[in-house]
């Protein structure tokens, strides 16, 4: 139960508002279990013993005084209900800010094997859980829990016997709890797995629509998607099978027999004139054990949805648990631009090393161009570059300091990249340049774009660069995207830019448009450029040619066409579409 006890802490920071509304549950208990006393007054204090001549006026007093209860009884009920939801909603609100800041900590390693479905599903579904566990369950439970506790001792007090009798029942009620969640436990893990499961499914279906749709493979993905789905009913029945087994019918049975008792402590009273119950005191039980038995009802009926929640929070804290990338303190100032790696080696599983004996230099305001085939380990040095991993062997220097020495936040506020496949969130145009950094000014934000020749897209726009784009750009042209891109990463003026296939995805027109950008741009900052057109790199003042996780060719391009090795041969097959 250590993720309840890790719940409470979140609790804890509003303490006092549950401690107000867990007072005015007491009260709105208390008032609400003075109804049947008077009630009691009145039948036997004032109708049974009045004969035929019944005195109105004590009746309508304790009538009113029935009213006045109630009207108390709804004010507290009313109180301690919108606050312990707001407390509770407040806790969940911290959560998922808790989980969201943690997750943007998290290195890129963790998200290499885990869909964004399932990170998706933590933070809305399992918290939703929690708040509902929050607003709803646990205040019923202790709604319950205190009108049960303090029915026992009120019909303690009128009849020993039937006291002991309810007595008995509760530990049998605690033990059917302790069971259930023995047995519901795995069923509920099932479920929150394959809730997440099609979450992830989902998530992915919808970015890949274009690709499902033209390879017709919607049947194949309904079916599995269809066995994810039957899965999870298949768990949902099971909990529903064992709750129909037990709850209400295990109830039903406690309370039939305590009505038998009730029948033979009753029929036993009227024989026995020295131990008759009265009418009003028989009510009273009546009524009690009724309402004894509505709590069990409903802690019984919330059980599923407590467990639901209680796996939900073993889910999110997994999450939350998860590692977060270290929080070096050391700051990059006044960088110059200049970059070394030293026999650098990197493997991504420990074992399968991607790049071995690794040597750059790069002087401040060179330009650096990667190529080889796929595989070759041109992105992981730039994942190096960008520390979203560390060397297993050498180091990487930037103005001669090792980057393991200062924190990923400060290198990375010094370099901008393009990727290429470009990323456009919802909002305006000038939000996805700047992305809501407030130090770029409006005007910062124009410049970059028009350097990068994007000065149309401003213009065929209603409202300019204040015009809104939608989710991931899709009424824009590729082109369109990555220019946009460029102009982002222009924006932030850095010290290092790196290209990742930037222009790979452009027409003749725009590569061109962007190709004189870079060349303004890239003077006097570092830039490494990953390409595999490498018509797009004869200008870069370095070329490394890279095979096999190893640098094999390094010069600049004429250097590289004279020694005629893979590199020349390699450009004369693209220009020409015959190698040397």
């Amino acid at each position: 139960m250590e993720e309840l006890k890790r719940l409470l802490q979140y609790a804890l920071v509003y303490k006092w508002l549950f401690i107000t509304g867990i007072v005015l549950m007491i009260l709105m208990v208390g008032f609400e279990l003075l109804g049947p006393f008077i009630a009691m007054l009145i039948l036997d204090n004032h109708i049974k013993v009045g004969g035929n001549s019944i005195e109105l006026t004590p009746i309508f007093q304790l009538l009113g005084l029935f009213f006045f209860i109630k009207v108390l009884h709804a004010i507290f009920s009313y109180y301690q209900t919108v606050i312990l939801q707001k407390s509770g909603a407040l806790v969940v609100q911290n959560m998922r800010n808790d989980i969201f800041r943690h997750v943007q900590k998290l290195p890129i390693r963790y998200f290499d094997d885990l869909p964004a479905g399932k990170v998706v599903a933590r933070i809305t579904n399992d918290t939703e859980s929690i708040l509902q566990m929050f607003s709803i369950v646990l205040p019923m439970f202790m709604v319950s829990a205190l009108t049960v506790g303090a029915i026992t001792v009120i019909i303690f007090t009128i009849n020993l016997w039937t006291g002991l009798m309810m007595l008995i029942f509760i530990p049998l009620v605690i033990l059917w709890m302790i069971l259930y969640r023995k047995y519901s436990n795995d069923y509920n893990h099932n479920k929150r797995e394959r809730n997440s499961d099609m979450n992830a499914m989902i998530n992915e279906s919808i970015n890949g629509m274009p690709i499902i749709q033209i390879f017709n493979r919607e049947a194949q993905i309904e079916e599995e998607f269809g066995a994810l789905n039957d899965n999870y009913v298949k768990n949902s029945k099971r909990l529903i099978n064992l709750e129909s087994a037990t709850g209400e019918n295990l109830l039903e049975s406690f309370r039939s027999l305590i009505f038998a008792v009730m029948v033979y402590i009753f029929a036993s009273g009227f024989l026995n004139d020295t131990q008759a119950l009265s009418v009003g005191t028989m009510y009273v039980l009546v009524d009690y054990i009724t309402r004894f038995f509505n709590p069990l009802y409903n802690i019984i009926g919330q059980l599923n949805i407590f467990e639901e929640a209680r796996v939900a929070a073993v889910k999110v804290f997994e999450l939350l648990d998860a590692k977060e990338e270290p929080d070096d303190n050391g700051r990059l100032e006044n960088f110059s631009g200049s970059i070394q790696f030293k026999n650098v080696g990197f493997s991504y599983d420990g074992k399968e090393k991607v790049l071995e004996d690794i040597n750059i230099n790069v002087a401040t305001g060179e330009t650096v161009a990667l190529v080889g085939h796929t595989g070759s380990g041109k992105s992981s040095i730039i994942n190096l570059l960008m520390r979203f991993y560390d060397p297993a062997d050498g180091e990487i220097l930037f103005d001669g300091r090792n980057i393991k020495d200062i924190s990923r936040q400060s290198l990375r506020s010094k370099m901008s990249i393009v990727l290429q496949d470009p990323f456009i969130y919802s909002g305006s145009l000038l939000y996805n340049i700047r992305l809501n950094n407030k130090d770029i000014s409006e005007e910062d934000a124009r410049a970059a774009l028009v350097s990068v020749g994007g000065e149309h897209l401003m213009d065929r726009m209603d409202a300019g660069i204040h015009s809104e784009l939608t989710e991931r750009g899709s009424t824009l042209s590729l082109g369109e995207r990555q220019l946009i891109s460029f102009a982002r990463a222009l924006a932030f003026n850095p010290k290092v830019l790196v290209l990742d296939e930037a222009t790979s995805n452009i027409d003749s027109e725009t590569e061109q448009m962007i190709q004189h950008a870079m060349k303004v741009v890239s003077r006097d900052r570092t830039t490494f450029i990953i390409a595999h057109r490498l018509s797009t790199v004869q200008h870069a003042d370095q070329i490394l040619m890279l095979d096999d996780g190893r640098i094999v060719e390094q010069g600049n391009h004429e250097k590289l066409m004279q020694d005629k090795k893979n590199y020349a041969k390699m450009y004369e097959m693209q220009v020409t579409g015959t190698p040397v």
